[in-house]
């Protein structure tokens, strides 16, 4: 059979000797990694002398990951460095035969039914931390949303009695593991294996979070699920149907882990209890923080978003049963995760010579794929850079199809893709409905593209009081000039 044939792989312009296209990487990887799909659908470029092979085209982008997933293996140099850090969780471990086992084993997890036997007490945790936010005063965004989206999922994984030491030490240690975590997957392997005292630190801080999921852990097998002692007894000699239910909001989404038939190690469990708290912060937190900023820039957004939480909840509080009932919202978050992400660069290694969309890969390359680059296809979104949850309609979604990648795609795809639009709409309409006016307080933020596209500054005031109406009679969101989208951030892994 004769040999399909090859396309020459173009270069991308712009490498320098010795450190190839780093420096494009490291000072403006959005506008670089977007500028790529000017130079075909599969290009090459050089990270330090090694290359790597870009995939443009989203149609190869489903080879990838979908029809001829086998041949490119989760991996790369950024997944081990994340390995350091994740173990062997979902995210990181290598394909093959635990990889499956363990997302059979945790796929019950994030059924819809499991996460709506949580929601009512995640929206009881976001409320209250939420509604202690001081009035009128500038706050980190950024930060508050990594802070309310880790309480949530806490409360979701390991259920509402988590003792409040250990959840109040999870939320302080969560945000410096991640700086560190991120400089391990920025700097030179040797680097991060030297004894310096930032390397000792960061070390240091893993071990306690590891310690810490261990506490939890401990804390859910010595603790039978179940309602208080003072009401839950009763109710259930007595029959009552709420007994149950109070019985599943105070367990948490980790113990169909720790009661499966085929038992998980105490290292696989720390393993996969980090990459889940890991990935709920970082991702969900982003999202979050470039929606509340969108808003401020969009009454009419806002406006709608207001109207229609009122017309489903009226003057009752939140229930998870409304989630359904907000397509609006849906659609705003949606549009959020579009235009900023998150994750922005994502590698596998080919696991043989391949022949991708008639380019050569040879065996060991790292192979890139950028859901932000599909994303921002001017010949699949329109004005990519406009804010625009009208994308996202029943008439219009069906053009999109394929180019949506935020959640990956194939036997790779995120398993908590479920629990994340439950857990965003639940902050977002919870946001919204405490506080009915917030504005931003400090200089529009610029993107950096780090693990996800993160803004490098972002401040608010938050009021119990309507503003007065701005005005908002565009029904289409005014288009945005995209900030720069510089400051020395580094490619990251997904």
């Amino acid at each position: 059979m004769r040999a399909p044939a090859t396309s020459p792989t173009r270069t991308a312009p712009g490498g320098l000797p010795l450190i190839g296209h780093g420096l494009r990487l490291a000072r403006d990887p959005l506008p670089f990694i977007s500028s790529l799909r000017d130079h075909g659908p599969v290009v090459r470029i050089h990270i330090g002398p090694t290359p790597a092979y870009v995939v443009t085209d989203p149609a190869l982008t489903r080879k990838v990951l979908v029809t001829d997933a086998a041949h490119y293996a989760k991996g790369g140099r950024i997944i081990d460095a994340l390995r350091v850090f994740f173990g062997d969780g979902l995210a990181t471990i290598a394909d093959g035969d635990a990889h499956l086992r363990n997302r059979r084993l945790m796929q019950p997890m994030f059924n819809k039914a499991h996460i709506a036997d949580r929601g009512d007490a995640m929206i009881e945790q976001v409320a209250a931390t939420v509604g202690a936010w001081p009035e009128g005063q500038p706050r980190a965004v950024y930060d508050d949303m990594n802070e309310v989206t880790l309480a949530a999922f806490l409360v979701a994984l390991f259920g509402a009695d988590l003792p409040e030491h250990l959840a109040g030490e999870f939320t302080a240690l969560m945000p410096e593991i991640m700086k560190g975590t991120i400089r391990q997957t920025i700097l030179p392997p040797w680097a991060t294996r030297l004894p310096l005292p930032v390397n000792r630190a960061h070390a240091q801080r893993v071990a306690r979070l590891r310690a810490l999921v261990d506490q939890a852990i401990d804390h859910r097998v010595s603790r039978p699920a179940g309602p208080p002692a003072d009401a839950g007894a009763a109710a259930a000699e007595t029959g009552c149907p709420h007994a149950a239910a109070a019985r599943e909001q105070r367990t948490g989404l980790f113990d169909t882990l720790l009661t499966a038939e085929e038992s998980l190690s105490r290292r696989q469990l720390q393993d996969e209890a980090i990459t889940l708290l890991t990935g709920a912060i970082e991702t969900t937190g982003t999202t979050l923080a470039w929606t509340l900023y969108e808003i401020t820039r969009h009454p009419r957004v806002e406006q709608r978003l207001r109207e229609e939480l009122a017309t489903v909840c009226a003057d009752r509080p939140l229930t998870y049963g409304d989630l359904d009932r907000l397509p609006y919202a849906r659609r705003v978050l949606r549009e959020a995760i579009r235009k900023y992400g998150p994750a922005w660069l994502v590698t596998r290694t080919a696991t043989r010579d391949l022949d991708l969309g008639g380019h050569h890969v040879p065996e060991g390359a790292d192979v890139v794929w950028s859901p932000y680059l599909h994303q921002h296809d001017p010949d699949v979104f329109a004005d990519p850079d406009a804010f625009d949850p009208d994308r996202w309609t029943p008439e219009n979604v069906s053009a999109t199809r394929g180019s949506f990648l935020a959640f990956g795609d194939g036997r790779r795809k995120c398993i908590g893709e479920n629990f994340a639009w439950a857990e965003l709409q639940i902050i977002l309409a919870t946001i919204l409905r405490t506080w009915p006016s917030f504005r931003l307080t400090s200089r529009a933020p610029r993107p950096q593209a780090v693990v996800t596209v993160k803004p490098d500054r972002m401040t608010m005031e938050f009021h119990r009081q309507a503003s007065p109406a701005r005005h908002a009679s565009d029904t289409r969101p005014r288009t945005a000039t995209a900030p720069d989208p510089g400051t020395k951030p580094s490619p990251s892994a997904g």
